[in-house]
């Protein structure tokens, strides 16, 4: 089995960097905006460790059959964005898997 980690990648489409969070089964379960710097992506990877411990930052949407959910700082910008989930129970799910796993997470850079 694999460690939770956050992966940082440059796109190839506008030489941003992203982050993406994956847990231990190679799962991505958070992604992280465009950022113009490498240290800008990380400071939000650091900004996900301290805020996913706090469960008011998580801001959770409904849809039929779509379930999703935000990760906010505590100026209120989002740093992380959900994958897809297709329950309630599931998304909830998630969200404790972040809560568990990001504080933690090692970084792995693969730009």
């Amino acid at each position: 089995m694999k460690n939770p980690k956050f992966q940082v990648f440059r796109s190839e489409k506008n030489s941003e960097y992203y982050y993406r969070l994956r847990a231990a089964n190679g799962e991505i379960i958070l992604s992280g905006e465009g950022y113009t710097t490498k240290q800008n992506c990380l400071n939000g990877i650091s900004s996900v460790k301290v805020n996913a411990l706090h469960d008011k930052h998580f801001i959770r949407k409904d849809a039929v059959g779509n379930y999703t959910f935000n990760l906010k700082a505590a100026n209120g910008e989002i740093i992380g964005r959900s994958e897809n989930y297709t329950t309630a129970a599931n998304r909830e799910n998630g969200i404790d898997a972040i809560k568990r796993i990001a504080p933690d997470a090692l970084i792995e850079d693969i730009t």
